[in-house]
């Protein structure tokens, strides 16, 4: 089943193209990273994707957006606020149900946070800030993920266990990332880009680091 589609698409904005003849599909079920230099657009491309299916998928964007006086705990839940009554969600503002918090220790757990459960996010390093905006997302659940560098900031045995939780929790995703080793590792495809243009489709099975060296140079 195809659940994203670009073909021959060309995306700017302010004037200037930032993607241009955008041509594939990705169908439910694979693991996509996205790769290239800074500033080719995969950022760009991420948020086109979520606008194909908004309602389906958890977003990791880049920026975290995160809510700084709020706590963990605050912040995972905001996953599943559409999901609830106004009443609801204010009651766990003020004082947090215990099934919540049971639901959102669960998450925490997979990412190496419970200790910070109630602790501000403007308190956190910036790995913790990361790994909470994935709790998130995991917390929001669905069958697709969309990331934005979502391991950037944490230590190579972390991105691994956050990259692990990801795969175990959506059937779908797609992320982009800049560590390609670890790309090559948990996706079963690398699209990349240069100059704003796909350069290469490819399975990972098979692919070393290597294999992407001209898209940087």
């Amino acid at each position: 089943m195809t659940l994203f589609h670009f073909d021959n698409a060309t995306f700017g904005y302010n004037g200037r193209t930032v993607l241009r003849d955008v041509t594939f599909d990705i169908q439910l079920g694979e693991r996509v990273a996205l790769v290239g230099p800074s500033g080719v657009g995969k950022s760009t491309l991420l948020s086109l994707l979520y606008e194909q299916h908004p309602r389906d998928v958890s977003l990791v964007p880049q920026d975290g957006a995160l809510v700084r006086n709020l706590s963990v705990f605050h912040n995972v839940y905001m996953g599943r606020l559409q999901q609830h009554a106004t009443l609801y969600n204010l009651v766990n503002l003020v004082r947090p149900l215990r099934r919540e918090v049971g639901g959102v220790t669960r998450i925490l757990d997979k990412i190496d946070m419970t200790e910070y459960l109630r602790t501000p996010v403007g308190q956190l390093s910036g790995g913790q800030q990361q790994r909470t905006a994935v709790g998130r997302a995991l917390f929001h659940g669905g069958t697709v993920l969309l990331g934005d560098e979502p391991v950037s900031s944490v230590d190579a045995h972390q991105a691994r266990r956050i990259l692990s939780s990801i795969n175990e929790s959506f059937d779908t995703v797609v992320l982009a990332m800049h560590d390609i080793e670890l790309a090559i590792a948990f996706t079963d495809r690398i699209i990349a880009l240069q100059d704003g243009q796909v350069v290469l489709d490819r399975p990972t099975a098979g692919m070393t680091p290597a294999d992407l060296d001209p898209i940087y140079h």
